[in-house]
Formats: structure tokens, C-alpha cells, sequence
């Protein structure tokens, strides 16, 4: 019919256990206000690729780490590649959507990345630290994390892994964009207590740092979160690009900055299905 409204299969693992947040209440929110707009149904990400043919699209919020459910992820997505599959975030991702292998890449080219390497013989390109994070390079929300000396490195440094100088930040902070628009930013002010985040109010050099990473991914379309962190120098580096399925914290906002985020997902879920497909 002429007039019937977008079918939108949204995914999300509501009982996901995340250290210091509910997923659920996230999407509890979400779902409820989308449902004005959308026809829309809620499935765990294990089902989406058996469910996904009667929608128009597939929004990926938050499913948890893929990592739990490796083999059913890489199924979706191929099939939702050769099928054409409107997903959102676009597959097209350059980031963590891809895996961990962006950082290495940016960290090489000298941007303002925590400085990362995964191979004993590229050790010598890390500042000199009394500590060191190893972490799975296919790893998510701290799974599998160490803190090492420098001597435990080049036993460790094997590929599988990357390898980072322990920086000790003043606090971590995160930009949030929809498509490339700018909505907010959260941060902690206790890096202790990484998740108990309050508004952070970015200033114009901030958000040049952000808007770089967002501009060097090239999503048309989707939500993307800029993780950084606040250097010994006064400077962001880069911690994180995730542009899978971003957690938002909208439980942190106030309620106006909230409500034009949940108008800003709408709209760019409209935008996105108007969008023709290059090919």
C-alpha cells in the first residue's frame, strides 16, 4: 500500500549483564518512541538473520559484544550483503564494525590515536610507560584486558592482540554523531568510575577532534560514538571509533538533549530508507 509505514526489525540483546549500565532501558526507550514512526519489531541478534527478509531494514542497536556470538554475526552479514539488506549502520563501516584492525592503521599514520602496535618487531613505535594494556584484537568491553610490564610485551605481542602505552588520562569522554551531525557528549569525570557519566559541554577544538574520525569513516547514515581520552598533555587521543552498536547513555542526558536525540535517530532512519543504494 501506498501509504504503509516502514517495517524496521530492530536488534538488541535485552539481557545483556553490562557492567554499570542496562542496555534494556535503552532500547525500551527507543523502541517505544520509533513505534510512532515505524512498523517495528525487536529480535536478539541471533535471530535476526532468519527474521530480517519481512522488514525494510535492520537497525543493530545493542547486541551485545559479537564476540558471544561470533558465527551467527558473520552469517547475518554476508547474507544481508548478498541480499542487499538495508542495515543500520551500514556494513560499510571502517571501524570497530571491521574489528580492531583501524586502530593499528591510524595509530601507524600518526593520528591522535593511543599509540598501538600488535607485533613484537613494531614495539619500538610505543612511548616508553611503567605499564602496558594488552587486549584481544578481537575483544569487547574490556574482555580478556591485561596491564603488563614492558618485559611481559614481546612474549605477548604475537598479533593477536594489541599492545598500548597505559596512559594515565584525566578523564574519558564521549562524542555521540548521528550521520555526520553532532548531538552530544558525556564524560567521567572519576576515570575510576568510567561509567558514571555526566553532560560534557565540547569546545570547537573538540569537536574538530571527533568530526575528524566520523569524516575519515564515511557512514551516510547511522549512530557513532568517539571514545577519547584526555592525555597528560592537555590533548584527546582516540580510544575507541564504535559504529556497530554503540551504547548512548541516554540515560546521563536531560530530557530536551534526550528528546532531540530520539528526533535525530527518526530522521535518519527516514533518510535511509529514501537513500537509492549505489551499486
Amino acid at each position: 500500500m501506498a501509504d504503509a509505514r516502514p517495517r524496521i526489525l530492530y536488534v538488541s540483546d535485552l539481557a545483556y549483564p553490562a557492567r554499570g549500565r542496562r542496555y534494556c532501558d535503552e532500547d525500551i526507550l527507543l523502541t517505544s518512541r520509533l513505534r510512532a514512526e515505524f512498523d517495528l519489531a525487536l529480535c536478539h541478534p541471533r535471530d535476526a538473520a532468519a527474521l530480517m527478509d519481512a522488514f525494510d531494514a535492520v537497525v543493530v542497536r545493542n547486541s551485545g559484544p559479537v564476540l558471544g556470538y561470533r558465527a551467527e554475526y558473520d552469517a547475518f552479514r554476508e547474507r544481508a550483503l548478498r541480499q542487499g539488506t538495508r542495515v543500520y549502520n551500514p556494513l560499510t563501516g571502517r571501524a570497530d564494525m571491521a574489528g580492531k584492525q583501524y586502530l593499528l592503521d591510524l595509530s601507524a599514520a600518526g593520528l591522535p590515536v593511543i599509540p598501538t602496535v600488535d607485533r613484537a618487531e613494531d614495539l619500538h613505535r610505543l612511548p616508553g610507560a611503567d605499564r602496558y594494556v594488552v587486549k584481544p584484537r578481537l575483544g569487547a568491553d574490556s574482555i580478556g584486558l591485561r596491564v603488563v610490564t614492558r618485559a611481559a610485551l614481546p612474549a605477548l605481542a604475537d598479533g593477536t592482540v594489541l599492545v598500548q602505552p597505559h596512559v594515565d588520562f584525566a578523564y574519558e569522554v564521549s562524542f555521540c554523531f548521528v550521520d555526520d551531525a553532532f548531538q552530544y557528549a558525556l564524560y567521567a569525570p572519576d576515570p575510576a568510575r568510567r561509567w558514571e557519566l555526566v553532560p560534557y559541554e565540547p569546545t570547537v577544538r573538540d569537536l574538530e577532534f571527533a568530526r575528524r574520525f566520523i569524516d575519515w569513516n564515511g557512514l551516510r547514515h547511522g549512530i557513532q560514538r568517539v571514545d577519547a581520552c584526555r592525555a597528560p598533555d592537555g590533548g584527546l587521543l582516540l580510544v575507541e571509533l564504535e559504529d556497530l552498536n554503540p551504547y548512548l547513555s541516554l540515560d546521563a542526558l536531560e530530557e530536551d538533549r534526550r528528546e532531540a536525540f530520539v528526533t535525530a535517530f527518526a530522521a535518519s532512519l527516514h533518510r535511509f530508507l529514501d537513500d537509492v543504494p549505489s551499486h
